[in-house]
């Protein structure tokens, strides 16, 4: 018997280390179940309440029939044109193609209205409480200097054609050297210019060119340059030591264009034939032209005058007399004893008389002489105060120094380009 109890005590003894060995001790606590944590649910997003649209004004088509194309019943339709005209748009003012952004709401139904008849103005109607409300919002423009520059492969015109500057600013430039350089006459390929303008933006986007602040134009042997300064509230253009750029006269009458038959003592005559003096410049230009008075002048004659056609003579001070021939009509109002300013119309271009083709054929006398009017040295406008030179002095030197600031090397220089640097 005791064979037995020998064998079952090595196994009780085993049993027992195991036991010990899983059975956690009193002072051991066992570790809490790790929380689980519900999961967030997942928010749906909202769906959106206002939706923005563009569309465009068809041709022939109202603000009034716009609103109905956009499915406005009668009443709401009146309702918001009368309270768009109450806060100043000018319904007849809307163009084809004009874009018009529209707010609809979660039914389609539109809820908001922006019209902007130009960069600095918009008109706004929007619904409040069941009702049309309208307003009219000013965007103030930011002015920016910056440089505009281009160089002449066939005409000025290149310039405005590559899209280096609009026709407005190359017509300002014109009028700032006009009474010192005839572009019709004297500009020629490879002559370059340079502006210091004021750029208008609106909302950070670029709408126009505004003044001309200071110009440089180079030609071959001539290289001019123009500082805008103000004297009694009006810009005036005046060279880098003060000197007016403004003369009594203008070097030319009319818009620039082409000159096609210059001031000489012996021509061939195109109509009547023969060598006869040309004592004139003739400007080729498109029948209807406005042509202008080169100066401030009482008007002489205006009317037909044998081989002239209608004429236009002005007579001037100092002994100047200005003729305009071959004119298709005289400008309303002017008739002899009337007073005319600088750069008035007084008459447009034709072919009456003896003319082979639509052109101006003017002429320049001093105390009954003919003298060339493109070599004739005409007075020069009032210089800069004597009170203010200083003050001139100082804005000069800014304004080239901006102006030549980022100037490019000739050599390197593209035919025409346009610069949009900031200041």
């Amino acid at each position: 018997m005791r064979r037995p109890l020998l064998l079952v005590l090595p196994a009780v003894l085993v049993l027992s280390v195991l036991a010990a060995w899983w059975i956690p001790r009193n002072d051991t606590k066992p570790l809490p179940p790790a929380p689980v944590e519900a999961a967030a649910p997942v928010a749906a997003p909202d769906p959106p309440t206002r939706v923005s649209e563009t569309v465009q004004v068809q041709p022939r088509e109202t603000l009034l029939t716009l609103l109905r194309r956009l499915q406005f019943d009668g009443r709401s339709a009146h309702a918001l044109v009368s309270r768009l005209k109450e806060a100043g748009l000018n319904p007849r003012a809307i163009r084809a193609r004009d874009p018009v952004e529209l707010q609809r709401d979660a039914s389609g139904a539109v809820v908001a209205l922006s019209y902007a008849p130009s960069a600095w103005q918009r008109f706004e109607g929007r619904v409040v409480d069941g009702v049309w409300q309208a307003q009219r919002v000013d965007v103030q423009p930011e002015v920016r200097v910056e440089v505009r520059e281009g160089r002449i492969e066939r005409s000025l015109w290149d310039a405005v054609e590559s899209g280096a500057v609009d026709a407005q600013t190359i017509l300002d430039l014109v009028g700032i050297f006009e009474s010192d350089f005839d572009f019709a006459s004297d500009a020629q390929p490879g002559d370059r210019f340079r502006l210091l303008v004021e750029s208008h933006y609106a909302d950070g986007k670029f709408v126009e060119v505004g003044r001309i602040l200071a110009a440089r134009y180079e030609a071959e042997e001539e290289r001019l340059i123009a500082v805008g300064f103000e004297v009694n509230g009006r810009l005036n253009f005046y060279g880098p030591e003060g000197e007016s750029l403004k003369k009594t006269f203008l070097r030319s009458p009319l818009q620039f264009t082409r000159i096609s038959s210059g001031f000489t003592h012996r021509r061939p005559h195109p109509v009547l034939g023969g060598v006869r003096p040309h004592l004139a410049i003739d400007y080729a230009a498109p029948t209807g032209t406005p042509v202008w008075a080169v100066a401030d002048a009482t008007v002489e004659f205006a009317g037909r005058k044998g081989g002239n056609g209608i004429q236009v003579l002005l007579r001037h001070r100092s002994g100047y007399k200005t003729y305009y021939n071959h004119l298709s009509r005289v400008a309303r109002g002017i008739r002899p004893g009337v007073r005319v300013q600088q750069k008035a119309v007084i008459g447009y271009v034709g072919s009456t008389g003896l003319s082979t083709g639509p052109h101006l054929d003017y002429r320049v006398s001093v105390n009954g002489r003919f003298v060339n009017p493109l070599s004739e040295k005409f007075l020069p406008g009032d210089p800069v105060p004597a009170a203010r030179r200083a003050e001139f002095v100082a804005h000069a030197q800014q304004l080239i120094a901006q102006l030549d600031a980022t100037a490019e090397p000739p050599a390197r220089a593209a035919s025409v380009s346009a610069a949009h640097t900031g200041r």
